[in-house]
């Protein structure tokens, strides 16, 4: 019994001996055994043209998986760096817009000057854009969509995807523009006037070229009138008469002056007026 109880515990003891050692031994594992932790030792060319392979074929999820597992082995490899780049793009086809942000950013990172950089600023825009929410919701994708292709204009201005980021930018600062329009009539609504021209400025002078200007300055007559600043009142109606002369707005802010014994003047130390300097919106 004695040396029964003997083995057992030589067993056991061998049994740990083998979870102890590396896991890349042969000595711990039994015949006809295969190690699960072995590298892929294919060569990142290899993994490379199968990966875009796989894209061209619409396999999307095996595509990124195997430029992962290319980026995963060879982290510092040409391939590894045109692997960052289609993982981008196969993320955005597949809706997965943070992943495709990631992977775009992640080389924009370590490869800030390549030709590719355009590219992968232009998906950043893109993911976000297809983001952009309705506009009673906050509005943060569409700030970082509208950042994205601004920075892709300024940065690459011969790249062939700046006619669509410029597109794309008009439609995002439109939208941003129409959330502080909301924003400022719900104030105006509630009578806070201070609070209602702060948002009405932020379109004057940040969005002044998108389609809310002309109802941003009528608001600022309205919101100016109320706190019987006229002189200010005065301003954004004379400016608005000046660029949208014959829109409804100026015909209201026209009229609402008019009530009161005032009309348009314009003072030019104003900052309506200065926001408007050298500034044809006609």
């Amino acid at each position: 019994m004695k040396q029964q109880h003997r083995g057992l515990s030589l067993t056991g003891l061998a049994k740990m001996v083998c979870l102890l050692l590396p896991l890349g031994l042969a000595a711990c594992s039994s015949t006809g055994d295969q190690d699960d932790y072995a590298l892929n030792d294919t060569p990142p060319e290899v993994l490379y043209n199968e990966g875009l392979a796989l894209r061209s074929q619409g396999n999307l999820k095996a595509a990124d998986d195997k430029f992962r597992e290319l980026d995963r082995l060879y982290p510092y490899s040409e391939y590894a760096k045109r692997s960052l780049v289609n993982m981008a793009f196969i993320n955005y086809r597949r809706g997965n817009y943070t992943d495709a942000i990631t992977s775009a950013r992640r080389f924009l990172t370590l490869y800030p000057g390549n030709e590719d950089a355009a590219y992968a600023l232009y998906i950043i825009g893109q993911s976000y854009y297809a983001q952009i929410p309705d506009i009673t919701r906050d509005q943060r994708v569409t700030m970082e969509a509208a950042q994205a292709f601004s920075e892709l204009i300024q940065r690459y201005p011969d790249s062939e995807y700046v006619a669509d980021s410029r597109t794309k930018l008009i439609a995002a600062e439109d939208q941003l523009a129409g959330k502080e329009m909301q924003i400022g009539r719900y104030y105006l609504k509630k009578r806070n006037y201070i609070a209602a021209i702060n948002r009405f400025k932020t379109v004057v002078l940040e969005y002044q070229t998108t389609r809310h200007v002309e109802e941003a300055l009528f608001r600022l007559t309205e919101s100016y009138y109320s706190l019987g600043v006229v002189n200010e009142a005065q301003t954004a109606a004379a400016v608005l008469g000046h660029n949208f002369p014959d829109t409804a707005w100026y015909k209201n802010a026209y009229a609402l002056l008019n009530e009161g014994g005032y009309a348009p003047s314009e003072d030019s130390g104003s900052w309506i007026s200065r926001a408007f300097d050298g500034i044809n919106v006609l």
